[in-house]
């Protein structure tokens, strides 16, 4: 079990990651995804011998899983009976290791985002589910981490509006479907036009982008799409889908972005945070090769960029303060533009 450390993320240079040993299932037959990754990301920061405060998460009640999913559904993953048409779409079978990582990764993003509110960020080492669906999981997703924390934050009233940012290379049309008309929250997904999934939903805002764009088309669509949500929407926490899938070297993506261009991507997404005082938790989203440590090594580098710009941000005195609760939602939170 991963101790918490003794020195907390509001001193110089540290931030928190959240982690859990279980994150790492054993592997079932018949699975394309890499079990191993959430593990081997969580080895190579501490080796980075970056300064990182430490977080185990609890499981998330299933009151609230129930909150976003079918009750039924919810059932089928808790007690590992998931039909097996459901576990192709999933990508894998559901054993019981694999149930109980579904169960503890929301609860993860949830620590994260309530760090993230007390010291401005956090990083889950896991998360960023974002094709699950209410009745059904999809695209190696079992339940949506991120649809679950928004819809949490806003009704236990811990912020009055929460905007999901997704650059996964995938459009984020689980997280989309189960927010949709939701009161407080809003989605954003720039993602390849013509990857998975083959049917998208409708964000708030979706920025499809053709196959082959490269790091300066990218970062500027991004920053031309993502401004002007952020400003008119005002949100008091932004949940982060930092997918390291946009490489230009990945093997279920279809854009072009550099490793440089991944780092410019957190680097703006970081200053549109911290410029506007927003408190940001990451989770890890999407990253695929053959070369398990070369893809942990992408996520890792995402983190540890989001996390030394927060720190040098609030060192420079930009701070984040937390967002008052107004009585009611604003009504231009939510639905679907």
């Amino acid at each position: 079990m991963l101790a918490r450390s003794r020195v907390a993320p509001y001193l110089s240079g540290v931030f928190a990651v959240v982690h859990h040993p279980d994150y790492v299932a054993p592997a079932p037959s018949r699975s394309g995804y890499q079990w191993n990754k959430n593990g081997l990301v969580r080895d190579l920061l501490v080796q980075s011998g970056v300064a990182i405060d430490w977080h185990l998460p609890e499981p998330m009640p299933i009151d609230w899983l129930e909150a976003v999913h079918d009750a039924d559904y919810v059932a089928e993953v808790i007690e590992a009976r998931v039909p097996v048409h459901k576990e192709r779409r999933i990508g894998f079978p559901v054993t019981p290791q694999v149930a109980r990582r579904a169960q503890i990764v929301p609860g993860g993003t949830w620590a994260a985002a309530k760090l993230a509110l007390d010291h401005g960020f956090a990083a889950n080492s896991a998360g960023g589910s974002h094709h699950a669906l209410g009745d059904t999981g999809a695209g190696f997703c079992v339940f949506n981490d991120l649809a679950i924390t928004a819809v949490r934050l806003i009704e236990e009233r811990h912020v009055a509006r929460v905007l999901i940012v997704d650059c996964d290379v995938h459009q984020g049309d689980g997280t989309a479907a189960l927010t949709a008309g939701r009161p407080g929250i809003a989605t954003y997904s720039i993602h390849a036009d013509k990857n998975f999934p083959v049917r998208k939903a409708r964000s708030t805002v979706d920025v499809p982008l053709p196959d082959g764009v490269g790091d300066a088309v990218y970062l500027e669509t991004l920053a031309a799409t993502l401004v002007p949500l952020i400003d008119s929407f005002r949100p008091g926490l932004i949940l982060y889908q930092a997918g390291v899938d946009p490489y230009q070297g990945d093997r279920l993506g279809r854009l072009k972005l550099t490793a440089h261009g991944l780092e410019q991507r957190e680097d703006l997404i970081a200053r549109l945070a911290t410029g506007r005082g927003l408190p940001l938790a990451s989770t890890l989203g999407g990253g695929y090769g053959h070369d398990a440590m070369e893809v942990a090594g992408r996520h890792v580098a995402s983190i540890l960029r989001l996390g030394t710009a927060f720190t040098t941000a609030k060192l420079a005195g930009q701070g984040h303060a937390p967002p008052a609760i107004p009585s009611m939602p604003s009504p231009c939170a939510a639905g679907n533009q």
